[in-house]
């Protein structure tokens, strides 16, 4: 009977007025380092005390945290970061359900809260849970955790919070304050949509204390609502729980017992203090707020909505074209944000007309030449003055006094741009024209943003604007060049306009990404893809066994091979518990369970035509750099059992001195290894190592019947160039003299299927293709490395028979420098003409008195854009 006496006094006292209790312990607790958390009970923090349970979901209270790494956060700031000393900043967690599962309210008649409206977002964390940090103020916060609790809180369309969190100690808000100040906010207004009223379907609410007494004690607070014990019974005061509805909750003796040992010590607590009714009203009303304080959060308002970051794109109206055209333009964007950070979404006339896509857009691209319908345009409009940012690609969108104009002259042709970058710096770069330019209404005189582009012509035409738009910060840039066009033999007519775009083509992604990064988007550098495991496969059935006995002799009893860069561990299958790092690598010796989508065994080993080199791979997805995976071995392995590592991706890819080399998808990345007795032809000239690799990926490609006019030509000193235009590849030696013999380490990466940001092999052949009416079939990788490998057995075999004269007459029919004309140390050092190269690898030049002089390639680099031999500064 107590029991029950003392829960309906709690019942009573806190039952008509749930965010009362949330709001006084709030209050109370929030400068402390307790952190207060709304979940569900089965998600209840380990030793927190639970402070209010209503069904499956608790109000709880437990020991202060800090934030993980905050580098893993995205800001949805304002500049500069400012966090109110009233409010507070806490972490909402949600996940992501679709359709028809996306959580609804139990009836139509209870009001909804608004997560945007009742906070400011200050990060996000994409992801399962989907995390955002939030700031609030003391009563927001508790009307978002009472929403919470009575499953009326919504976010945006698809996303249901699951838990709510008050936990970030000031060192996390702190390095927050010191991320934003470092970096450019992104900025996103929108307008609230005004919650609907309606009168709520009263709810049981329970409330239990089973620990510390003084959580519950509520001390009295500043803010609006009556100072005496009493609660105000009018009826628009009515809430969740109001007593004319709220049946008494004794459903189970079990939980008459969890009560006991709380309850008594809670009402106690709870009548000693003088608590202060503060009315709640969960409608989402804000009318107790001042005018110029909403104004001022509706200014500050960034991506309030709660949901991932959208970059929407418009592609038109017809159904047929409109895919194609989404791929291709989001393709180009996706090469230039992080697509964990970003959705990228198509949007369709109908549902830019229906659904409320401005609510969570960051970006808006517009890319049909198609004419936007007005009430389309108007929709574009409101978005803007929301504050929105658009890109229009070639659209016929525009406004704000500027017209597109006809040029006809210019239509699909290749045009050299000047592009104004935001710090005044200017690109220079060959673009497609779409053949419409920018021009500005008669008496229309705009402020333009900083970046702008115009052709370099007589009339300087117009073909980049930034275009800001109304007081919310709204902006657009507008472009009547092809950026989201990759160079191809699709959209030129000429080899020249091909040469022309594919050597601006990354002039062109700084262009677009300097415009992405102006209108608040994030280009950073993408997260480092995880290591894989390593393979070991063998080229030929027959050199298996001789492999694993050797192996068996060389492993410690762990199955390790150290050296002094890593370690291998060979094992016989790979789980995911089994760490891997730069320095520990497992390497899984089961041939059968090896698959790649990326690397065929079989095709490699039908292209692999040699005695002894590349016969034992070291095969990975991504590893941090073939040039290390091969250094315990290299000593101790038979030399008949030829060594090489291939790697899809390497994410510490290196280059020549310092240089990193990049290796992304399509790129084929290996080291090969190589031993050459020192009193040999090759081993009195060990330079020319580098040079017979790079003519061996030339001659891998154009001895292939059909491919011998593919342009790929060779660079004194270690790359391999598409004529004398664009590197596409290089090598990089690393070679140790032990005893009579040289240990060669031939690092080689280039381009075959990566067309951007500069160009791969499979483009010269689509060039190639449409030049000649060629139906040549692409290269892969796998069998390119294998060729490759084929090639540069040979070339080392007629190098040992014959010298250079062997090779050297290959290596002229495909080099770059024939007859050319350089400077050598500077802009004002001599001229010169090159020669060949000498016996020892060297280049040679003739000056103009005929003398003959040898360059060091490890003292110069050659600069092809200035045709340049500049000597390395001591």
């Amino acid at each position: 009977m107590l029991i029950t006496l003392c829960y309906l006094y709690l019942w009573a006292r806190w039952g008509r007025r749930p965010a009362a209790l949330v709001r006084a312990t709030v209050q109370r607790l929030r400068a402390s380092r307790c952190s207060f958390t709304f979940c569900g009970a089965a998600a209840r923090p380990q030793g927190a005390r639970v402070c209010l349970s209503r069904g499956g979901r608790v109000f709880c209270v437990g020991e202060s945290q800090s934030i993980d790494d905050l580098n893993k956060w995205a800001l949805f700031l304002v500049s500069p970061f400012i966090l109110e000393a009233e409010h507070i900043a806490f972490v909402t967690e949600s996940i992501w359900v679709q359709g028809d599962s996306l959580q609804r309210p139990a009836s139509s008649s209870e009001t909804i809260v608004k997560w945007s409206d009742c906070c400011l977002p200050l990060a996000c964390r994409p992801g399962d849970p989907y995390q955002l940090i939030a700031e609030a103020s003391v009563d927001d916060f508790s009307k978002l955790g009472v929403a919470f609790m009575e499953d009326r809180l919504q976010m945006a369309d698809g996303l249901v919070p699951q838990k709510i969190v008050l936990h970030l100690q000031d060192c996390t808000l702190k390095a927050l304050e010191d991320q934003a100040s470092d970096k450019q906010a992104q900025t996103l207004q929108q307008n609230p949509e005004p919650s609907a009223e309606s009168k709520p379907e009263p709810d049981a609410v329970e409330c239990i204390g089973r620990d510390d007494p003084k959580v519950l004690g509520a001390q009295r607070t500043l803010g609006t609502g009556s100072a005496s014990g009493s609660e105000p019974a009018g009826e628009g005061d009515r809430g969740a729980g109001s007593v004319e509805h709220c049946p008494l909750h004794l459903s189970s003796c079990h939980e008459c017992l969890e009560l006991e040992n709380s309850t008594i010590e809670s009402v106690k607590f709870a009548s000693a203090e003088n608590i202060p009714d503060l009315p709640y009203d969960h409608s989402g009303s804000s009318e107790d707020v001042a005018d110029d304080i909403r104004l001022e959060r509706e200014w500050r308002r960034v991506n309030v909505t709660g949901k991932a970051p959208n970059i929407l794109f418009y592609v038109g109206s017809a159904p047929q074209k409109s895919l194609g055209r989404f791929q291709e333009v989001r393709s180009v964007l996706a090469d230039c944000v992080d697509t964990d950070r970003y959705t990228l979404y198509h949007l369709s006339r109908e549902s830019a007309l229906r659904d409320p896509w401005s609510d969570n857009c960051l970006l808006l691209v517009v890319a049909t030449q198609e004419t936007i319908p007005e009430d389309l345009s108007q929709k574009f409009m409101a978005y803007l003055s929301q504050g929105g940012k658009v890109l229009g690609l070639c659209s016929s969108f525009t406004f704000a006094g500027f017209q597109v104009t006809s040029k006809s002259v210019l239509e699909e042709t290749v045009q050299s741009l000047v592009f104004s970058k935001a710090d005044q710096t200017q690109v220079k770069l060959s673009v497609l024209s779409s053949g419409y330019v920018y021009e500005e209404s008669p008496g229309e005189r705009r402020s333009l943003g900083k970046l702008q582009g115009h052709l370099e012509n007589e009339d300087k035409d117009r073909l980049i604007v930034q275009v800001p738009f109304g007081t919310r910060g709204g902006e657009a840039v507008l472009c009547q060049v092809h950026l989201e066009l990759p160079p191809s033999s699709s959209v030129v007519q000429t080899q020249e306009d091909f040469d022309l775009l594919k050597s601006s083509n990354i002039r062109r992604y700084e262009v677009l990404r300097e415009i992405l990064t102006t209108l608040g988007l994030n280009c950073d550098i993408r997260h480092v893809p995880a290591l894989t495991p390593l393979y070991l496969l063998p080229a030929t059935e027959e050199i298996w066994d001789p492999l694993m006995q050797w192996l068996g002799k060389h492993v410690d009893p762990e199955g390790v091979i150290k050296s002094s860069k890593l370690s291998l561990k060979f094992l016989s299958s790979y789980t995911s518990e089994i760490e891997i790092s730069p320095s520990a690598l497992p390497v899984v010796t089961d041939v059968e369970a090896f698959s790649s989508e990326n690397f065929n065994l079989d095709i490699y080993r039908q292209n692999l035509q040699t005695k002894r080199l590349g016969k034992v791979i070291l095969f990975a997805e991504v590893t941090p750099t073939t040039m290390n995976l091969l250094d315990g071995l290299m000593f101790e392995i038979p030399q008949e059992m030829g060594l090489i590592a291939i790697a899809v991706r390497q994410t510490q890819g290196k280059g020549r001195g310092v240089n990193a080399w990049l290796s992304p998808m399509g790129c084929a990345a290996s080291t090969l290894l190589i031993s050459i007795p020192l009193r040999s032809q090759l081993g009195q000239r060990i330079p020319f190592v580098q040079h017979l690799m790079s003519l061996a990926v030339v001659e891998a490609v154009r001895s292939i019947a059909g491919y011998q006019d593919i342009n790929l030509r060779v660079k004194w000193p270690n790359d391999i160039y598409y004529s004398d235009l664009m590197k596409l590849g290089g090598v990089l030696v690393n070679s140790t003299l032990l005893g009579e013999t040289f240990y060669i380490l031939i690092g080689c990466g280039f381009n075959v299927s990566n067309s951007n940001p500069t160009i791969c092999i499979n483009d010269l052949i689509t060039e190639h293709n449409k030049q000649h009416r060629a139906e040549l079939e692409p290269l892969r990788t796998d069998g390119l490395i294998a060729r490759t490998v084929t090639v540069l057995e040979k070339l080392i075999d007629t190098f040992q028979d014959k010298g250079p004269n062997g090779v050297l007459p290959l290596y002229y029919k495909y080099w770059v420098h024939s007859g050319q004309r350089v400077r050598l140390g500077g802009l004002e050092g001599p001229e010169v003409w090159i020669v060949g190269l000498d016996d020892s690898g060297f280049l040679q030049v003739q000056e103009e008195d005929g003398e003959v002089v040898t360059v060091h390639p490890d003292g110069n680099s050659f600069d092809m854009l200035r045709n340049l031999i500049i000597p390395r500064q001591q």
